[in-house]
C-alpha cells in the first residue's frame, strides 16, 4: 500500500540561505521520502554573495569558487528547476516560474507552475539606485557573479590599454557607498592593481595611474558597523591612498564623474554603485506585506504575516529583531536556513512553528592581504572581543568555510580548503583576464 504523497518544499532563490535550506533539506527528509524538495533560481551556479567584490578585483577566480546547482541537487537529493520566480498563486499554491532564454532570445524552457505546501522565498537583495539619474546608464553594479566579472573583465583591459599607450593615462574608480562591499572593494583593487602590473605591464604604474575614491551620502563609512571597526577602516583606506568622501550625496552619474549634492564632480571612468539595498520588484505582486525596500514582512517564525504557508529568509525577509530587523548578513542567512529545517520537521509533525531568534556574532571587515578589523560578540559573559590583523582575517575566512561546510560536509571542506591552498602556490595572484 502505497504511503501518503511527500511535503512538497520549494524553495526560490539560491543564495546563501536558499541553497543551505534545500542541502540541508534534501540530506534530512527528501532522502528519506518525507518531503520533494525543489530550489528555483535563475542562474545555473552559485557564489557565496560576500565573495563578489573579490571577483570584482580579480583576487578571486570566480570558476573555480561557483558551484553547479544541478551537481548539488543530485548530491543532496532535491530537484533544481532554471528560471526566475514571475509570480505565485496562492490560491493554487503554484509558483510560476517565467521561460528561460539564451543570449540570442530563442526560448529554452517555457514558463512553468511548480506546485507547493510549503514555500521559502529567499530571493536575497541587489542595490538601492534611489531613482539617481545615470546609474543604469553608467555605473557598475557587483549584485550578481556576471556583474562583478563583467566588471573586472573591463578594468583588466584598461590597464592594458594604458600600458600600451604609455601615456600615463589616469584611471578613476569611484564606488558611491561606503558599506561592507564599498570599502572591502576599494581596498581589493588597490591590492589586485598592483598585483597585475606585475605580470609584463612595464609601462603601467597603480601607485600614478589609479585613483580610487569612496562617496557616501552618510556621516561616515560602515554604518551600522561599530565605531571601532569604521574608524580602523577609515585609517586603513587613507593609509592606501583611497579617497573618502562623507556627508556627500550622490545625485547623477556621467560617463566620467560622479556627481554630489554639494556641487562636486568625482572623476569616475569606472564607477561602482554600492549603495542601498532593494529586493525584487515581484515581491510587491504577491499579496503579500511588503516594505518600502520591497522585502517581505515576518513574523517571529518566519512566515509572511499574510499566507501561512509561505516563509520568507534572508535579505529579503523583514525579520523581527526586538525594536530593529534582523540585519542584511550572511551569519543572519545562514540561521534562518537551520532554523527553517527545524521548522518544516515540525509541520509534517502537525506542530506549530517556533520563533526564530537572531543571534549576532559581531562584524568582521576584510581589507584584502592588508588588514582586517572586525568585533566579535558572544563570548564570556555575552561580551564584545575587538580583533585585527591576522587573528581577524582567520575568522573572516572561517566563515566562508563554514558556508561550504554546510553545503558539502566537514570533510569535503576540509580537503576543499587543503586543495586551494596548494594550488595558490602554481596560480598568478590575479585574475588576468
Amino acid at each position: 500500500m502505497a504511503g501518503p504523497d511527500p511535503h512538497r518544499v520549494v524553495i526560490v532563490g539560491g543564495g546563501a540561505a536558499g541553497l543551505e535550506l534545500a542541502t540541508k533539506l534534501g540530506d534530512k527528509l527528501a532522502r528519506r521520502d518525507k518531503a520533494h524538495v525543489t530550489l528555483v533560481d535563475r542562474d545555473q551556479t552559485h557564489l557565496w554573495k560576500p565573495l563578489l567584490h573579490e571577483v570584482a578585483a580579480g583576487s578571486m577566480d570566480i570558476h573555480q569558487h561557483q558551484l553547479d546547482y544541478l551537481a548539488q541537487a543530485r548530491w543532496h537529493r532535491f530537484t533544481f528547476a532554471l528560471g526566475a520566480m514571475a509570480g505565485v498563486d496562492r490560491a493554487a499554491r503554484e509558483v510560476i516560474v517565467a521561460a528561460v532564454r539564451d543570449d540570442e532570445g530563442a526560448e529554452i524552457l517555457p514558463e512553468r507552475r511548480l506546485p507547493y505546501d510549503t514555500l521559502v522565498i529567499a530571493l536575497g537583495s541587489e542595490s538601492n539606485d534611489f531613482g539617481t539619474p545615470g546609474v543604469r546608464e553608467h555605473a557598475f553594479t557587483i549584485d550578481r557573479a556576471r556583474d562583478a566579472n563583467i566588471f573586472h573583465r573591463r578594468l583588466v583591459n584598461a590597464c592594458f590599454r594604458a600600458n600600451f599607450s604609455a601615456d600615463g593615462r589616469i584611471l578613476h574608480i569611484a564606488i558611491v557607498g561606503a558599506g561592507a562591499t564599498g570599502v572591502e572593494l576599494a581596498a581589493e583593487l588597490h591590492n589586485t592593481t598592483r598585483s597585475l602590473a606585475a605580470y609584463g605591464l612595464r609601462s603601467f604604474d597603480p601607485a600614478k595611474q589609479i585613483r580610487i575614491s569612496i562617496v557616501e551620502a552618510g556621516p561616515r563609512i560602515l554604518p551600522g558597523l561599530p565605531d571601532y571597526v569604521a574608524e580602523e577602516t577609515h585609517k586603513v583606506l587613507e593609509s592606501l591612498g583611497v579617497q573618502v568622501l562623507t556627508n556627500e550625496k550622490v545625485v547623477g552619474i556621467t560617463a566620467d564623474a560622479v556627481k554630489t549634492a554639494s556641487g562636486r564632480e568625482v572623476p569616475g571612468l569606472f564607477t561602482v554603485w554600492a549603495a542601498g539595498i532593494r529586493c525584487a520588484d515581484v515581491l510587491t505582486t504577491l499579496g503579500l506585506e511588503t516594505d518600502r525596500i520591497n522585502r517581505l514582512v515576518v513574523k517571529p517564525t518566519l512566515e509572511t504575516t499574510r499566507d501561512a504557508n509561505i516563509f520568507a529568509i534572508g535579505d529579503c525577509a523583514a525579520a523581527p529583531w526586538g525594536e530593529k530587523l534582523v540585519p542584511p548578513r550572511a551569519q543572519a542567512a545562514h540561521q534562518q536556513a537551520s532554523h527553517i529545517v527545524k521548522t518544516l520537521r515540525r509541520r509534517l509533525e502537525g506542530r506549530a512553528p517556533k520563533p526564530y531568534h537572531y543571534r549576532d556574532f559581531g562584524s568582521l571587515i576584510s581589507l584584502g592581504r592588508f588588514d582586517t578589523v572586525g568585533q566579535l560578540m558572544g563570548f564570556v559573559g555575552g561580551g564584545r572581543m575587538r580583533v585585527e590583523g591576522f587573528v581577524a582575517k582567520l575568522f573572516y575566512i572561517s566563515l566562508y568555510r563554514q558556508h561550504v561546510w554546510a553545503l558539502h560536509g566537514f570533510w569535503r571542506m576540509a580537503l576543499d580548503t587543503l586543495a586551494r591552498l596548494i594550488k595558490r602556490q602554481t596560480e598568478p595572484k590575479v585574475k588576468l583576464h
